[in-house]
This record gives C-alpha cells, structure tokens and sequence, in this order.
C-alpha cells in the first residue's frame, strides 16, 4: 500500500489563524488545502518537461516544389 508522502517542512501546528473563532473543521479544511497545493506545486516540480516543437519548429515550412505548368497543373491566371 502507497502512502502519500508528506510536503517538506509542512507543519500545520506552526499554522496562526487571525480570524476569531475558526471551528476545528474550518481549520482541518484550510489545513488539507495547503497540504494538496503544497504536493501538487512538489509534484510539478518532479515532472518531466514536456517534449513538443519549439515555436521556431512549428514556424518552419517544408521547402515548396516548383511550379510547373501543364495539363491538370497550374497554369496563368486568367479572370474569366
């Protein structure tokens, strides 16, 4: 069984709470928040970068064929 492990130097006891009369659910709530954004921010950290084309990448284009007139081909403009 995985056990989730703890953000470092995470101590929800040094938490000061300046609002009067925050119930314990209130603090526990605010405390399990902290604690997911703290392993979330942890976790993205670890992650791998992603791998996708750079901008410069995207931007390129494949060199273009020459046009050659014929049949069924390009062919002049003509407005008709």
């Amino acid at each position: 069984m995985n056990t989730p492990t703890q953000p470092r130097d995470f101590d929800p006891s040094e938490l000061v709470f300046l609002t009067p009369g925050v119930s314990d659910t209130e603090i526990s709530s605010v405390t399990a928040v902290l604690r997911g954004l703290l392993r979330e921010e942890s976790d993205s950290m670890r992650a791998a970068p992603r791998r996708g084309q750079t901008a410069w990448q995207i931007s390129q284009r494949g060199i273009r064929q020459p046009i050659t007139p014929g049949y069924e081909r390009w062919r002049s403009f003509s407005a008709r």
